[in-house]
């Protein structure tokens, strides 16, 4: 009983400390930013510690993107460790299990060949009509036990396979939602970081055409303000939701991180492109948004656009960089508009960046 007052009082503390951080830097209370602080009061993921304490050593605070940023890095991966290894540990049990039938089920073969050579003897050397029925009797007896040990190994190892399968079935659950960002249902930036690197080898490799749209949402941060988290991740979602009408085939499109957003677009020449970016930004900025607690109309999203095309000898962070310039040169220009690395404004970037 000590020991259970001891834990509880143990765990009330991290828990006061969690509370009184959010409290203190003014976050809200979600059970994601409640559970950052609580495994940063327990002291034991140190990484996390040391990113946070340098994040607000830098900042004095926690954006919303570097909480997500925290949670993604240093929990989220964690948990689906953990998933994978009970999944792994159910799946080294379920062989134990066929394993050891398959050797019982051996062993009884074993037997079985004996007493068939055991028969055989006797047959050779029987006297009489009443030896020969007792070894008849003896194999039908032997014959019926082996034909239930099959019987129950193979039962057996058909549940086994439907085990395994739903096992199976589980890791590619997991590895998928391991890649997905749960709020807009997009590519996370692993999803992104891993497929562009794909696609941007195979391009290479096969000389065709690749372009890159990175885009973030125009006054993300004073509409959050404003308005506050919670109607900020529905902007977020109906960005989501946009480009998953708009792209299709084998375009890929990520949550980058916070309010940024990238496509991946292979086969397809800057010409192209720019259509593609200019059709995403004009599908956003005809949703009319609204409060979904009010009802009331909060007007239209509209995003920045900066778009890149491979180049020969290029490589993934020549690409990512130049669209990123992009687009702080359409954010720099007006918003609410795309630019690419043929443009004059982008150009007039990189003097800027330079000077």
């Amino acid at each position: 009983m000590v020991k259970l007052l001891d834990e509880h009082e143990r765990t009330m503390a991290f828990a006061e400390v969690a509370l009184g951080q959010i409290k203190s830097l003014r976050q809200t209370a979600v059970p994601r930013n409640y559970e950052i602080w609580y495994v940063y009061a327990t002291g034991y993921n140190s990484p996390l510690n040391k990113i946070i304490n340098e994040t607000l050593a830098r900042n004095g605070k926690l954006t919303e993107a570097d909480l997500e940023q925290i949670y993604e890095t240093y929990l989220s991966q964690i948990k689906t460790s953990d998933r994978i290894d009970k999944v792994g540990a159910r799946v080294i049990g379920e062989i134990d299990d066929v394993t050891k039938l398959i050797s019982d089920a051996l062993g009884m073969s074993q037997s079985y060949d004996a007493s068939l050579d055991g028969a055989s003897k006797k047959l050779s050397s029987a006297k009489d009509r009443d030896q020969v029925k007792a070894v008849v009797e003896m194999l039908v007896k032997s014959t019926r036990e082996m034909r239930e040990t099959n019987k129950a190994l193979e039962d057996r190892l058909s549940l086994s396979k439907t085990e395994i399968s739903n096992l199976q079935h589980s890791l590619e659950a997991i590895r998928a939602e391991s890649l997905t960002d749960p709020l807009t249902g997009l590519g996370n930036r692993k999803y992104f970081d891993r497929s562009i690197e794909t696609a941007v080898q195979t391009a290479l490799a096969n000389g065709e055409p690749l372009s890159l749209l990175m885009f973030d949402i125009d006054h993300f941060k004073s509409f959050n303000d404003s308005y506050g988290h919670l109607t900020g991740d529905q902007v977020l979602r109906l960005v989501g939701m946009s480009l998953k009408q708009t792209i299709k085939g084998q375009d890929i499109t990520a949550r980058y991180g916070g309010e940024e957003f990238a496509v991946v677009l292979p086969n397809t020449a800057l010409r192209q492109a720019l259509t593609v970016a200019d059709h995403i930004r004009r599908a956003i900025m005809a949703k009319e948004l609204k409060k979904k607690s009010t009802g009331e109309i909060l007007g239209r999203v509209t995003i920045s656009v900066g778009v890149s095309m491979l180049k020969p000898g290029d490589d993934t962070d020549a690409l990512i960089e130049r669209a990123d310039a992009c687009l702080y040169a359409a954010k720099r220009n007006g918003r609410n508009r795309v630019i690419c690395e043929v443009d004059p404004e982008y150009t007039a970037e990189l003097q800027g960046q330079v000077a």
